[in-house]
């Protein structure tokens, strides 16, 4: 059991909700708070993957920096 503390504001939009989809008050919190720490929870991309980025890594800590300058030097050598 929880208490909980709103601003009349929110208070009158749960109600509001809760009326229009036909469910009480708490249901309607109880499914908006698994909603949330179901969002929360979901693990950051980068660290799903990183085991994969970090196999190819350039070296070079500032290629995205320079990125541009990295494709002409490329290119003009390519091209010569």
């Amino acid at each position: 059991m929880m208490t909980l503390r709103l601003d009349v504001v929110l208070e009158h939009k749960i109600e509001w909700a809760s009326e229009s989809m036909r469910i009480s008050k708490s249901e309607l919190i109880r499914r908006s708070v698994l909603k949330y720490l179901a969002e929360v929870s979901k693990p950051d991309p980068w660290e799903l993957g990183k085991d994969i980025f970090e196999k190819f890594d350039s070296g070079n800590s500032t290629l995205s920096e320079n990125r541009k300058k990295s494709v002409k030097e490329t290119l003009s050598r390519k091209f010569k």
